[in-house]
């Protein structure tokens, strides 16, 4: 039975989510699956994964092809490269304890550019909100700067008017 690791499609219309599954080829894109290997959901930055390494291993090893989108996510979490590796204990070109190091220190630089990019992203996010404020506080000046403005030219009207009918009631 051909086994393709893809996506199928949850959430609601226009907030879609996805699950990673190992599915047979022949069923359709939302039906039935083998296995949930993982969940995406694109409607955060950075897209929020979820996914069962070594589940995922297990099945490429097997025989299962990934999707184009399925392979781009696989490969982000590093279950591809965990092949490779495992690859190479197999044949005898490095060992388990090296291959697990060179994974675990790929996680950690992935986990740091991931979390730089969260910063940065917040970081602007601030900015931006304050450059709103800014901007708030300024419109909110200009705005109290003209009402004053028409308030001292009504009162001075008010002022002439009253010199007027004080003059009318002498006479």
């Amino acid at each position: 039975m051909p086994v393709k690791l893809r996506l199928q499609r949850h959430g609601k219309k226009g907030k879609p989510f996805y699950w990673i599954v190992a599915a047979d080829t022949r069923s359709k894109r939302d039906g039935r699956f083998l296995e949930k290997i993982g969940t995406y959901n694109p409607n955060v930055n950075p897209a929020d994964i979820n996914l069962n390494i070594d589940s995922a291993v297990k099945w490429l090893k097997n025989g299962a092809q990934p999707t184009e989108t399925a392979r781009a996510i696989l490969s982000y979490k590093g279950v591809l490269l965990k092949k490779h590796l495992a690859e190479g204990v197999r044949k005898g070109a490095i060992t388990e304890d090296q291959a697990e190091k060179k994974f675990q220190a790929w996680v950690k630089e992935k986990e740091s550019k991931i979390e730089s990019k969260k910063s940065s992203i917040l970081k602007a996010d601030e900015e931006k909100k304050a450059k709103a404020k800014a901007a708030e506080i300024v419109a909110n000046e200009a705005r109290t700067q003209a009402s004053k403005k028409t308030n001292d030219d009504n009162d001075s009207e008010d002022q002439v008017t009253t010199d007027k009918i004080e003059k009318s009631e002498e006479e």
